[in-house]
């Protein structure tokens, strides 16, 4: 295994433990939400957390823009992008995927899960969140350093995925 190699295990490991970790403590401090137990209000409070997951996104939206229009980047046909540039349009891409995917995941798991459990709809938005700023900044240090961000939303969206079939299944 090359250094590189292990740098990035290390740190997708880390990720993962500290997505874990953070998932479970937030779903214990947050309460259950005081709404109807029906398909719709289940919907609605996912939809809302939904919105706090996508504001990490629309931050890097807003930076790649603002990059673009205050560079010779602002015509994209040119490629005239610099490397913060062109790490924060990677970031913006990769987010993008994994924001589908956690919102289908978290919708899927709102209907699904019990009742009590609802706690960890908030505790999954702002653990995606806090994973994506540390992939952003991790990306933005050294590619390799994206390692945990990325590893942290990868499989937290894949372990929603999980749950959903085996809830469904039983």
């Amino acid at each position: 295994m090359t250094k590189d190699q292990r740098t990035v295990l290390v740190g997708a490991l880390s990720g993962i433990v500290g997505m874990i970790v953070l998932v479970w403590a937030l779903s214990r401090i947050i309460h259950a939400p005081f709404i109807d137990d029906d398909p719709g209000a289940r919907l609605t409070y996912a939809l809302k957390w939904a919105v706090v997951a996508a504001v990490p996104f629309f931050a890097m939206i807003v930076a790649v823009g603002n990059a673009r229009f205050l560079s010779e980047a602002i015509d994209p046909t040119r490629h005239k992008e610099d490397a913060a540039m062109e790490v924060n349009g990677r970031v913006t891409e990769n987010t993008l995927q994994q924001l589908l995917l956690f919102v289908i995941g978290l919708l899927a798991l709102s209907v699904s899960m019990p009742f009590e459990r609802l706690s960890f709809v908030p505790a999954l938005a702002i653990t995606f969140v806090l994973a994506r700023i540390i992939f952003w900044i991790g990306y933005r240090i050294h590619p390799l350093y994206r390692a945990p961000g990325f590893s942290s939303v990868a499989y937290m969206n894949l372990f929603m995925f999980i749950a959903v079939f085996w809830l469904w299944l039983h």
